[in-house]
Order: C-alpha cells, then sequence, then structure tokens
C-alpha cells in the first residue's frame, strides 16, 4: 500500500498529529494549508516548529539577520485564519521577538558603537554605505523613524543599531519600538489572517491572474531595458 502525497490544492484535510504547537486545535487532527510562493518554503518550518519559528525569525531579522521573518509572520497569520495557529498568540509572540531583536541591537550600537557596527555589519550586508544612508533618515525624522521604520525593508533591519550608535534613550526607543512593532505586527497579522480565513478564493484568484502578473512584469522589465539602452546609445552619440 502506498503512502498518499500531499495534493497540490490550498487545503488538504489528512494526516493525524498531536502537537502543543497548535493549542486551538483538537489533539490527534490537523489542517494542512498548502502556501503558495515563497511562504510555500517557509511551511515545513511553521509547521514544525510554530510559534517558534515566528519569533524566531522576526527577532533575527530585527537584529539584522537576513532572514525573512516578516514573510513568516505573514505565514503564521494565514495559518491562524486557516484555524492552525491562534491569532492572538501570533500577534503577542512576533511582537517581543520584534522588541527583544531591536533591543539587542540597540544595546550593541549603544555600547559598540560605529566601529562595532561596521565591523560585524558585513556578515548581515550592512555596509558603510548602508548605515550611512540610514543614519541621515534618522537623523533628519527623528525618534519617529523608529516606529515607521518597521514598514520600510533595511531601515527595519538596521533602526536598533542606529539608535543605540546615536545616543537616543533608551526609554524612549523603547517606547517608539513597541508602538512601530505593534502597529506592524498587527498589520501583516490582519493581512494575513483575511487571507487565510479566504485561503481557497485567494489561491484560486492567483493561479488564475499569475501568468498575467507575470507577463505584464516581463513587458515591464523590457521597456525598461529598452529605455535604459536607448538612452545609453543617445548619451553615446551625444
Amino acid at each position: 500500500m502506498t503512502t498518499p502525497q500531499r495534493r497540490n490544492t490550498p487545503l488538504y484535510h489528512h494526516c493525524v498529529r498531536s502537537s502543543p504547537r497548535f493549542p486551538s486545535e483538537p489533539r490527534g487532527t490537523v489542517t494542512e494549508t498548502q502556501l503558495p510562493g515563497i511562504f510555500g518554503d517557509l511551511q515545513p518550518v511553521l509547521e514544525h516548529y510554530g510559534y517558534l519559528a515566528v519569533g524566531g525569525f522576526v527577532l533575527l531579522e530585527d537584529f539584522g539577520v537576513p532572514v525573512p521573518g516578516e514573510t513568516m509572520l505573514i505565514a503564521a497569520a494565514v495559518f491562524a485564519g486557516s484555524g492552525q495557529l491562534n491569532l492572538a498568540a501570533v500577534i503577542l509572540v512576533a511582537v517581543a521577538g520584534a522588541v527583544i531583536g531591536d533591543n539587542v541591537g540597540f544595546a550593541v550600537g549603544h555600547f559598540g558603537g560605529r566601529p562595532v557596527v561596521e565591523r560585524f555589519g558585513r556578515y548581515v550586508f550592512l555596509t558603510p554605505q548602508r548605515l550611512d544612508h540610514a543614519e541621515a533618515y534618522m537623523n533628519k525624522h527623528g525618534g519617529k523613524v523608529v516606529t515607521i521604520a518597521r514598514f520600510i525593508e533595511g531601515l527595519r533591519q538596521v533602526n536598533g543599531f542606529l539608535a543605540g550608535m546615536m545616543g537616543m534613550h533608551w526609554v524612549k526607543f523603547l517606547a517608539y519600538n513597541a508602538l512601530g512593532a505593534a502597529l506592524w505586527v498587527c498589520t501583516w497579522s490582519a493581512f494575513g489572517y483575511f487571507a487565510g480565513k479566504n485561503i481557497e478564493h485567494v489561491y484560486a484568484t492567483f493561479e488564475h491572474y499569475k501568468w498575467y502578473a507575470i507577463a505584464a512584469l516581463a513587458v515591464g522589465v523590457a521597456v525598461y531595458v529598452a529605455h535604459r539602452v536607448r538612452r545609453g546609445h543617445a548619451t553615446g552619440t551625444a
């Protein structure tokens, strides 16, 4: 007798499991969700480690490690929407991971200063140029950057380092950071939860329109490249 394979469908009810990682489900049952794209790549990690994966990925990303913490958060919210995780637990774990991760970065920036950040930043793609750009942005906009940095790729990963390095008071940083973490986590959790509640419709829509989107992207890239080539030729002949 052969083992049945997982079907390529958005939701597939088949397995038996008893795991404390999914307390909202009755013991002995599982609802598997086939996630598309990069979410599907993270799915085995999320299924195996549950809330620990959510908190760990978010913490590491906010400390500057190049892992897809935001993507993991959305995937966990999708799982919550389809009944596999508890949404409140996802939010609490993600907020905690975000705050802790940024505070680790703050401590490194505060006690080590720019030399330490530059020395170890190269291991997490934090180049001096990127650091200069982020520092200038924070100098211009002040403490509120710590809050909105959550929604800006690149700045989200380094804002703790920058705040500590620039001498921001820790209590002020903690307040702005916690507010930003709550807003960021709740925004993406709501998005993922809604998608999980309507996963079959979302998946069907994705499957229906994905080739149109790919074709549009290809046309856009071709137009951009052609424009750059023509511009280069025009500059060369001038």
